[in-house]
């Protein structure tokens, strides 16, 4: 399987504007600047999409484990923090709540560390990558 995504881009880095699509057209033409990755402009970002890319894969690799493990999955809910720092993403910190019937935390913590290590993305990050999770 083979996904993509294209991005333009028009003038300088702090005067310039550019525009993301990807094949699903889920992004199509959606705008990215230097104002939305180091501010407070409109349009998103890389780390916003990284971001988005882990928390989503995190959280179908941690419902795949729990469904082979037997485990009823009502809700998976995660947030992926993502830090930039001087020109490098310095650390991933993915934060779960889960509703998961009938599971020890013991349990469900030692999935949460297997999703962590074994998603794709965090596969493909080169970074520090921490997690806490919650059962509610």
């Amino acid at each position: 399987m083979k996904r993509n995504a294209t991005a333009q881009w028009q003038g300088s880095v702090k005067e310039g504007k550019g525009s993301l699509t990807s094949q699903s057209t889920t992004l199509n033409n959606t705008q990215y600047s230097f104002h939305s990755r180091f501010e407070d402009g409109v349009g998103t970002n890389p780390e916003e999409l990284v971001a988005a890319a882990h928390a989503g894969c995190f959280t179908m690799q941690l419902s795949a484990f729990l469904t082979e493990d037997g485990f009823t999955v009502e809700n998976i809910q995660t947030k992926c923090d993502i830090n930039l720092v001087t020109g490098s993403i310095v650390s991933s910190h993915l934060t779960i709540e889960a509703k998961i019937p009938e599971i020890s935390d013991e349990d469900f913590q030692a999935l949460v560390t297997k999703a962590e290590k074994n998603c794709p993305i965090s596969k493909l990050l080169n970074t520090e990558i921490t997690s806490t999770a919650t059962l509610v």
